[in-house]
């Protein structure tokens, strides 16, 4: 059976439902070596709502949150995209440990482009698509990206756990 994720934005919610998300999030564990490749979700959250430019979302599914991600305007050279505007970066991406092998990952990206396609179309920022970087070490993450749509549009240097894939996907996709 196919699961649904649902995208709960944190910067929507009133300030009890958020502390309620938090405390989801605070309880979400890394698998063994992730911690290589991603942060501290509930670090990561927190950033995400400090930050104008960052929108942080909980994954959901089947009523319990699963993982979380940022969507952010103006980043995406941060994932080795050319230029900043043209592309949401998705990053802190993960799926609880508990929550991995169901084809949560996959899903759960091709919902995050579809939101960061409706938030260009409602803020008019421009983008044609999203970007993010995935570490070279990383093929789980990176045949889950390649079966949400993106593409691996070249290697970048700059990621701070080694060599990264730089993959996109466009809004036509």
């Amino acid at each position: 059976m196919l699961e649904t994720v649902w995208l709960i934005p944190l910067k929507d919610l009133d300030d009890d439902a958020r502390a309620i998300k938090l405390g989801d999030v605070a309880a979400m564990e890394l698998a063994a070596g992730q911690e290589d490749f991603v942060g501290d979700p509930f670090t990561m959250m927190l950033m995400g709502l400090e930050d104008e430019s960052r929108l942080p979302y909980v994954i959901e599914a089947a009523g319990a949150a699963v993982g979380v991600f940022t969507l952010q305007a103006g980043a995406a050279t941060l994932a080795g995209w050319p230029d900043d505007d043209s592309a949401w970066l998705l990053r802190g991406f993960l799926i609880d440990q508990t929550s991995q092998g169901r084809g949560l990952g996959s899903l759960s990206a091709v919902a995050a482009a579809r939101e960061a396609q409706k938030l260009t179309g409602r803020l008019g920022g421009g983008q044609d698509g999203v970007v993010l970087s995935v570490n070279e070490r990383n093929p789980a993450a990176q045949a889950a990206y390649a079966k949400a749509g993106f593409l691996q549009t070249g290697r970048y240097l700059g990621g701070s756990s080694g060599p990264q894939w730089t993959m996109y996907r466009g809004f036509g996709g």
